[in-house]
């Protein structure tokens, strides 16, 4: 029976699940393929469902592969992966995809889960002339925060539209760019997000004079 995917599949063992937030999870496993940071790979429990697209999450050196996601409502494969156990199999495709990392100064931008790549990115070693803009709308939402407030400091910044926090810009993302008065136009500008935070965060930083070549934007369903 040919499997309801486009992508060649292959097995992979979990080695751990952590759940990072309510309902948010890190899933770790082997390390099948090599990928470059920001690359994307597609994900099933079952060989009879069609897989789904997560970004990875670890670096490029290290021997395990990670994915974020969140359990989404009445989604059957999200439920599944929430409820995996260390050694259970799972099937996924080679790494792909053109939203990628490089040596660039550039900003980093990403609502909720869409903060993966730029974990990639972080854990590969590219985050030294980044800034790093994550939206989210609780305190909790901000994954991966440890490490990135340790190794940016400064140029890493939490926009909270729903809390308040020590050190976190009140309110979303979209509000946090349209005070900053200037943006470097020679950086690069990689988006990661939702259709609709995409579409506003390009217009915002197009209005404010960054070249549309410069913006580089990847969609997280």
């Amino acid at each position: 029976m040919s499997k309801p995917s486009e992508y060649q599949l292959y097995q992979a063992a979990v080695v751990k699940l952590d759940e990072i937030a309510d309902g948010v999870f890190v899933l770790s496993f082997q390390k099948q393929f090599s990928f470059v940071a920001g690359q994307v790979l597609a994900i099933t429990v079952d060989m009879e469902d069609a897989p789904r697209l997560y970004s990875i999450a670890s670096g490029v050196q290290e021997k395990e592969v990670r994915v974020l996601f969140n359990v989404v409502p009445f989604g059957k494969l999200t439920t599944q992966m929430a409820n995996l156990k260390h050694g259970d199999q799972i099937f996924v495709s080679k790494p792909f995809g053109k939203f990628v990392g490089s040596a660039e100064a550039a900003y980093w931008i990403a609502a909720g889960t869409g903060v993966a790549p730029f974990a990639s990115m972080f854990y590969s070693g590219l985050s030294y002339n980044k800034m790093l803009i994550h939206g989210g709308r609780t305190l909790n939402s901000f994954y991966f925060n440890d490490d990135f407030r340790k190794s940016l400091g400064e140029k890493y910044v939490r926009c909270c539209s729903q809390e308040n926090g020590k050190g976190v810009y009140e309110g979303r993302l979209i509000a946090y760019l349209k005070s900053i008065q200037k943006l470097p136009s020679t950086h690069k500008y990689y988006l990661c997000g939702s259709a609709e935070m995409v579409v506003e965060t390009r217009d915002i930083l197009i209005q404010k004079g960054i070249p549309f070549d410069q913006i580089v934007a990847e969609i997280y369903f």
